[in-house]
């Protein structure tokens, strides 16, 4: 039974960082009152990744907030679906009689989710169930970078170089690079076709311009020689991930951790193990508006 809204007032708090940020006092058991997700998502889109602490949700409460950002994505990884949600997918390190739980090797490089879609992903949200730990301390802190503001802080002659150009997205090639995965999720990343999508992409909300450039997955640049695209790719790449850029997340259960994949890219840390540490995520991504 969730909490009454009516007594509730929502707070929002911004780190101190470029991106990040925190809300409190509210419940996401229930639909919200009045102009609260408005609210909410405003706070959102101003600081590209936002916590709602203290949250319990079952699948169907995590998917109705969800869709006030868009209709949920149909998953890639089918096999790692929530049985009884298919749009949720199951995050985690748990192995049961043998079988994953979850969908465990995620995260390992800087990138923004579905960068390798026609159509990539607007929104994610992450559920925290179960959070690893030693100790007190919490493990698989999640780090993000502002795609936003890097791109806001490259030299003129630079945004000038790269305006226009456009790079191929081949999900596969961050298990390539990486060499890690399971055999069956690599094969089912090998059947996705490349895509082609622009060095700088416009956000549709916001309308600020932002980086859109993976390492790894990034493999050439249109028009350009094979050796200069890929400098250029680690060059842009680089730019992202400066530590000016970032902000760590630090999990507790009850979390729900939102983020713009239009504005940031995020890295995993993988500092847990089973069967000494357990991780149990949902997660749920948005896709990006269709275009026209």
């Amino acid at each position: 039974m969730g909490r009454s809204r009516d007594n509730l007032r929502m707070k929002t708090h911004r780190s101190a960082n470029v991106i990040g940020g925190e809300v409190t006092d509210v419940d996401l058991s229930g639909a919200l009152a009045g102009d609260t997700f408005e609210e909410l998502a405003s706070f959102f889109y101003e600081r590209s990744v936002v916590v709602v602490r203290d949250q319990s949700l079952g699948p169907e409460d995590l998917l109705r907030f969800a869709r006030g950002f868009g209709e949920p994505d149909q998953l890639f990884l089918k096999h790692y679906a929530l049985p009884s949600h298919p749009q949720i997918l199951v995050v985690s390190n748990v192995v049961e009689n043998g079988k994953p739980l979850g969908f465990a090797d995620a995260g390992r490089v800087w990138h923004s989710d579905g960068s390798y879609l026609a159509t990539p992903v607007a929104v994610t949200l992450f559920y925290a169930l179960e959070v690893p730990r030693e100790g007190e301390t919490a493990l698989g802190a999640t780090q993000f970078a502002s795609a936003r503001a890097a791109y806001e802080g490259l030299p003129e002659a630079t945004k000038d170089r790269i305006a226009g150009l456009c790079a191929v997205h081949e999900v596969a090639g961050r298990r390539r690079a990486l060499k890690s995965g399971k055999a069956g999720d690599r094969a089912e990343e090998e059947r996705q076709p490349d895509v082609v999508h622009p060095l700088v992409r416009t956000h549709d909300r916001t309308g600020r311009p932002y980086l859109f450039v993976a390492r790894g997955e990034c493999t050439r640049v249109l028009g350009m020689e094979e050796e200069a695209g890929l400098a250029l790719l680690d060059e842009l790449a680089g730019a992202i991930q400066r530590p000016a850029y970032r902000h760590v997340h630090d999990w507790r259960v009850g979390d729900l951790l939102m983020w713009d994949n239009q504005a940031v890219q995020h890295l995993a840390t993988f500092d847990y193990e089973w069967p000494r540490h357990r991780r149990l995520m949902h997660r749920v991504t948005i896709p990006e508006p269709a275009p026209g």
